[in-house]
């Protein structure tokens, strides 16, 4: 049993769940349960992710915790370890799940990944591809934006990275939500009708006709890449399988020093990680550039009339040759 060496109090530090009663009475705190995945955060800041399991004992540089002194605590209680130590005991945001997984693969970072649920116009019961899977980061995070009634479909060539993601998905509890494809997407996906698709791969430009197929007409689509000339291959490509909407973006973020008193900006921060290419699939025969941004637009036409002044002028040239006047030095 943890202890408090100050003054031997209980292993588990609870505060008693408010009195409700009534319509709309102010709703008691979340206790852990068995099975349940939960958050134990260090005073210097360090998290631990779990599964509380009865009868398990969590051992730390800290103190050895007991499962048992967990379960039926309110979530934001102060635990204490077997040395004393006081651990805070949490439900795990999405950054935490997404961030404490065991990596194959670079992930997608949760500032990235919140920007592309975004993007792809997530919710609820929405259906969405991915490729490809790699350690399953991204794939948290749509499984979390779709869940109860949606459904991801993650595409991964290598059966190594699928295995890995399955375990990721499953301690996260997501997995139900996502049905993992070991098949290589240049032979095309195997769901239509899709309501938003991602791409996750080195060259996303290659697989635009796949997506198309997917794809829902007017549905969404994403892509992150880590590279300026990646970007604009895909931007060309995109433009040729008739995609409108098209944006490119960055996402950079900053963290203050929580310190009313002195507060700055830390002293390092995640700078570039990716750019995030979003575009839609539309139906247009006639004419697909008309979706273009205007600022494409104008680039467009100012190369055609570059083209049209520094075109020689043939007729003009072969009537010269042909000129009385004209002499040839010999």
């Amino acid at each position: 049993m943890a202890s408090d060496p100050q003054n031997r109090a209980p292993a588990v530090r609870a505060l008693e769940p408010p009195l409700a009663s009534g319509a709309g009475a102010a709703r008691g705190p979340l206790t852990a349960q068995a099975g349940q995945l939960v958050l134990l955060l260090t005073e210097k800041g360090k998290r631990y992710l779990l599964r509380l399991q009865p009868g398990t004992r969590f051992h730390t540089h800290l103190g050895v915790i007991a499962h048992d002194d967990l379960i039926g605590q309110p979530l934001g209680t102060t635990v204490f370890s077997a040395k004393g130590h006081p651990l805070l005991l949490l439900e795990p945001s999405l950054p935490d799940l997404m961030k404490r997984i065991k990596r194959t693969t670079q992930i997608i970072y949760p500032k990235d990944a919140a920007r592309i649920v975004q993007l792809l116009n997530l919710r609820a019961g929405r259906r969405v591809i991915e490729a490809g899977t790699g350690s399953g980061g991204l794939t948290i995070a749509l499984a979390w934006a779709v869940a109860p009634q949606g459904r991801v479909y993650s595409y991964e060539a290598r059966p190594e990275h699928q295995r890995v993601a399955r375990a990721n998905l499953e301690r996260a509890g997501l997995l139900d939500h996502v049905e993992l494809v070991e098949r290589a997407i240049q032979e095309g996906f195997l769901q239509t009708g899709v309501d938003a698709l991602v791409l996750d791969v080195r060259t996303p430009w290659q697989y635009l006709e796949q997506v198309r197929q997917a794809l829902r007409p007017g549905g969404f689509f994403a892509s992150l890449v880590p590279t300026t000339n990646q970007v604009s291959q895909l931007l060309a490509s995109l433009e040729q399988h008739g995609f409108a909407d098209i944006r490119v973006e960055e996402i950079l973020l900053r963290r203050y020093k929580p310190v009313p008193d002195r507060l700055r900006p830390e002293d390092t921060m995640i700078g570039h990680t990716g750019f995030i290419i979003a575009a839609r699939p539309v139906v247009d025969p006639e004419e697909t550039t008309r979706w273009l941004a205007e600022e494409r637009k104008r680039f467009l036409a100012r190369q055609e009339q570059t083209s049209r002044v520094d075109a020689p002028d043939t007729a003009t040239e072969t009537q010269d040759l042909h000129s009385p006047d004209t002499t040839v030095d010999t």
